[in-house]
This record gives structure tokens, C-alpha cells and sequence, in this order.
């Protein structure tokens, strides 16, 4: 297990915003998923996603890392922020894309 923190701590360390996700952007496999992509996408965030679907030891040892039992998640400058119930909400009342401000992460390019 181990390895599997060190591999994780690696992808959320060295990416601004992480997804984990079922799937990738442009081909989510659960809703859940669609919609974290369809949230980032619209705060216009450049983000890394990883498909845990690709990997059982990422897809399971993500829920061990963040003590989170469900996928999708978020990470924003190496913190948790949640799965996609939390961040509709964060991104309803404009807290996700403050998030982003205040971490100085910039806008995707298009």
C-alpha cells in the first residue's frame, strides 16, 4: 500500500488540480464522473485526470488516501476537496472557482 500512497501522493503533488475519476474527460463511465468534468470544464480550470478504472491499486488505494469512500475526487494544490456532490455545491455558491483563485490556478487554455 506503500507504494500505491507514494503514487498517488505523486499525481496530487505534482498536478495544481487533480481528478480522480471513473472514465476520462472526454469519456466519463459513471455520471458522478460527467459531472466533475462538466464543473471543471465550466470554471475553466486546466486539470490532470486519472482513470481509476485503468488501475485497481489507484482505484482503490485513492479512497484509502483521502479517507473518501467514493469516486470521483478532487484535489486542489495537494488538498482534498471532495466528490461531486461537494463540488456542485462549491460550484453553486461560487466557492469552487474562488478555490481556484485563491490558488493562483489559471485558466485552461482553449
Amino acid at each position: 500500500m506503500a507504494d500505491i500512497n507514494e503514487r498517488i501522493s505523486t499525481l496530487v503533488g505534482d498536478n495544481d488540480v487533480v481528478l480522480f475519476m471513473k472514465g476520462t474527460p472526454l469519456f466519463p463511465q459513471c455520471g458522478f464522473s460527467s459531472r466533475a468534468v462538466a464543473i471543471l470544464d465550466h470554471v475553466g480550470v486546466a486539470y490532470e485526470s486519472v482513470d481509476v478504472l485503468q488501475d485497481m491499486d489507484i482505484r482503490q488505494g485513492i479512497k484509502a488516501y483521502s479517507d473518501w469512500p467514493t469516486i470521483p475526487q478532487l484535489y486542489v494544490k495537494g488538498e482534498f476537496v471532495g466528490g461531486s456532490d461537494i463540488m456542485m455545491e462549491m460550484f453553486e455558491a461560487g466557492e469552487l472557482k474562488q478555490l481556484m483563485d485563491d490558488n493562483g490556478i489559471t485558466a485552461a487554455a482553449t
